[in-house]
């Protein structure tokens, strides 16, 4: 049995040790997933996932459901979870010449300012030209080379988003029922998302009901919340060979100062600080000065993998995560890259759901 309890499933290793000093190959986080595996839909109820959780240590695993996560907590213990709000980043609109143009903001135009975008399809958009959103009102495309703005024409941005924007799904949901007024619209979004300006959930953070809240804190534990607004730059993989050469796209991230004095009291009385996503560990890490989590607004652009030491987060709640991923290279960072891929293809064999609506992963 492992240090905490788990059955010691370790088995045949084929990842070099991570103590080699060694360029990290990009190509040593692929793996290979069954369709039928990437969740298109989520479970029925949000605390209804399954729960895979690691031993840090040992590499031990244990199969639970979610359900389950409170009682892998510990009285003393601070679990840190990211509330930022995702915004209907997807515009669907029109040229005036004919012909459907999507128009997807990077950012919140807050007060209605032009934004950042992807546009799809972009090879025929020209600087300046206008589309058209359902209601006959227009915004305006600004092009630099290959890089695209907009801003309103005719109607103000931010109220275009907020009458017309649809939930930005991940491009691996394909179903034919997801858009506005589904159920996306609720359950692509944390209970607790109240800041907005995410283009992608904190996907960790779907697995929590009020039911699972309540236990962490009837268990001793206590809560605390971040910001950081998730960027498109969470689904795209990682082309360079080498993990190294690899830049990450800048993250707006926030910590309250109840949060730094949490976790200042958690460390001082041996308690252990449990991220809930990727996101979260990012944002505390990026946060941390002078040997603490410094309170107030921040940029982060912090790449964790493999080689990382980490200076506060104790345990990470997660989901799996696309091969080639930034999100993956954290993990293996955190968990051990041989124990993760192992875990993967033992969840892989168990049929674990796999993405932003799949199962969850603890690592503790």
């Amino acid at each position: 049995m492992g240090p905490a309890g788990y059955p010691d499933m370790k088995g045949e290793r084929t990842f070099p040790p991570e103590s080699m000093n060694l360029p990290l190959a990009t190509h040593l986080f692929d793996y290979s997933l069954p369709d039928e595996l990437i969740a298109q839909r989520p479970a029925d109820k949000r605390s209804g996932s399954r729960l895979l959780a690691m031993d840090r240590f040992s590499g031990g695993l244990a199969h639970l459901g979610f359900e389950g996560f409170p009682g892998l907590l510990r009285p003393g213990d601070l679990v840190v979870l990211n509330d930022t709000r995702v915004f209907p980043a997807r515009l669907i609109t029109r040229r005036e010449a004919g012909g459907v143009v999507e128009v997807f903001l990077l950012h919140y135009p807050s007060g209605g300012a032009e934004a950042p975008c992807l546009v799809r399809p972009a090879r025929r958009i020209r600087d300046g030209e206008k589309v058209f959103l359902p209601d006959g009102s227009s915004l305006r495309i600004s092009r630099e080379g290959e890089s695209f703005a907009v801003s309103g024409d005719t109607v103000d941005l931010e109220k275009a988003v907020k009458t017309f924007g649809r939930v930005p799904l991940p491009p691996y949901i394909r179903r034919g029922d997801a858009g506005p007024d589904g159920p996306d619209e609720e359950r692509y979004q944390t209970i607790f998302a109240r800041n907005v300006g995410a283009v992608a959930a904190p996907t960790a953070g779907l697995h929590f009901d009020d039911m699972i809240l309540a236990q962490i804190m009837e268990k001793g534990a206590r809560l605390a919340w971040v910001t950081l607004h998730v960027g498109p730059g969470t689904f795209k993989p990682v082309r360079v060979p080498y993990v190294s050469g690899h830049r990450m796209e800048p993250e707006a991230y926030r910590v309250p100062g109840e949060t730094s004095r949490l976790i200042r009291h958690t460390r001082e009385a041996g308690g252990r600080i449990v991220a809930v996503g990727t996101t979260v560990v990012r944002t505390l890490e990026s946060a941390w000065k002078d040997g603490d989590v410094a309170t107030g607004e921040g940029t982060s652009e912090l790449f964790i993998y493999p080689g990382y030491r980490f200076r506060i987060v104790d345990g990470l709640l997660t989901n799996f995560h696309l091969p080639r991923s930034t999100l993956l290279m954290l993990v293996c960072a955190f968990g051990g890259m041989e124990n993760v891929l192992f875990a993967y293809r033992e969840a892989i064999r168990e049929k674990y759901r796999f993405y932003s609506y799949g199962d969850a992963m603890f690592i503790g």
